[in-house]
């Protein structure tokens, strides 16, 4: 069952059950990605509301970084993965690799493939924002903001080459079942081809009362980047924390696991 938007108590035992899949294959049917992946990417998770007893029984705090490869069959439903992660607080576990091993075979067993888990200290400096790459398109010029994102709002120079990188703070979509709003800022980098500055930050204001997942927005962005002409180059969303949780998905032409940015909000 789904929880979002659901009242459910706490959960005050280890419970791995309550986590919910949510099959990747529906969102990638309604954007017409059937067979072969024409992406590759992964999605990495932060959990910042993690807590357990070490062996002595004292209390312990941690961030969680989970990352999730695009093959994996199924999302976790966030709800249920925040619940999962309160139900630890009151177990035990012999050290941080005995914590990882129950988180990677849980997620990666409700995930449907392999999960990678990793426990970080609150103040460790992998945690810090990060000095995003190339320029910002927020001060583009744009003429109105559209209804719904669309490939043919996408002006892409074919002929352009070189490494070029761009980034937007202004993705802001809805949860497809709370309607609840979704912040990101939004990375995109070409090896060949170029998006106008005005377009992209025109394409993703555009998404501003659209409901989907974080990651199938980011797979629908791929979708009309590569629909507009655009064909070698990544996105990567950035979205800010909610229930505790940022999600950053990473969709590229060329295989390879997601850079780790992170931004002042996250």
């Amino acid at each position: 069952m789904n929880l979002l938007g659901k009242s459910v108590p706490a959960p005050s035992r280890y419970a791995p059950e309550i986590l919910h899949p949510i099959p990747r294959s529906i969102a990638r049917g309604e954007l017409g990605l059937e067979g072969p992946l024409p992406f590759h990417g992964d999605d990495l998770w932060h959990a910042w509301e993690l807590a357990w007893l070490d062996d002595t029984g004292q209390p312990r705090q941690g961030v969680g970084r989970f990352r999730f490869p695009v093959t994996t069959a199924n999302l976790v439903e966030s709800k249920s993965f925040k619940l999962y992660l309160g139900s630890l607080y009151n177990s035990r576990f012999d050290d941080i690799q005995a914590l990882c091993t129950t988180l990677t075979t849980d997620l990666s067993a409700v995930a449907d493939g392999a999960v990678q888990a990793q426990i970080l200290q609150i103040d460790d400096p992998a945690l810090a924002p990060t000095r995003l790459p190339g320029r910002c398109v927020d001060q583009a010029q744009i003429d109105t903001v559209a209804a719904a994102p669309d490939a043919a709002m996408l002006e892409v120079d074919r002929g352009a080459t070189g490494d070029s990188s761009q980034y937007s703070h202004g993705l802001r979509s809805l949860c497809p079942v709370t309607g609840q709003p979704d912040w990101a800022t939004v990375v995109l980098h070409s090896r060949r081809g170029a998006v106008s500055d005005a377009s992209l930050r025109a394409y993703i204001a555009s998404f501003r009362e659209h409901q989907e997942y974080h990651e199938q927005c980011v797979e629908r962005m791929f979708r009309d980047l590569a629909a507009a002409g655009l064909e070698d180059f990544s996105i990567h969303a950035l979205y800010t924390r909610r229930g505790g949780m940022d999600i950053n998905p990473w969709r590229s032409t060329a295989p390879g696991i997601g850079p780790i940015l992170r931004t002042q909000r996250q």
